[in-house]
């Protein structure tokens, strides 16, 4: 019971780290994002983030390539329906999928 209470505690702070630093600089998470999903470098993906257009096709590259990468299902109208509701909560979403989940799927209920 401790080993759970443990690994939840470390998740939330994990989360928060990365909700604060995408709260501030998402182009850090972002370019992060891109190159665990293999979509480009981290410094390429981080530039990109600023270029009206082409930000949005790359951010629907991302969220596919780590949708098939971990095997979760979803479309390219969830996908942009997550980015232009809550595009912050979308980057923070995905870098957890790519931290947390080197190998799986998260759990969906």
């Amino acid at each position: 019971l401790e080993l759970v209470s443990e690994m939840l505690k470390k998740a939330v702070v994990s989360t928060q780290s990365t909700g604060i630093i995408t709260w501030f600089v998402p182009c850090v998470t972002f370019g992060q994002n891109a190159e665990a999903a293999g979509v480009s470098s981290c410094i390429v993906g981080a530039i990109l983030f600023f270029i009206p257009l082409v930000n949005l096709f790359c951010w629907v590259k991302i969220r596919g390539a780590i949708r098939e990468k971990y095997s979760i299902e979803g479309s390219l109208i969830n996908d942009l329906f997550a980015i232009c509701c809550c595009g912050l909560c979308a980057i923070v979403q995905e870098a957890q999928q790519c931290k947390n989940s080197p190998g799986a799927a998260i759990a969906r209920s």
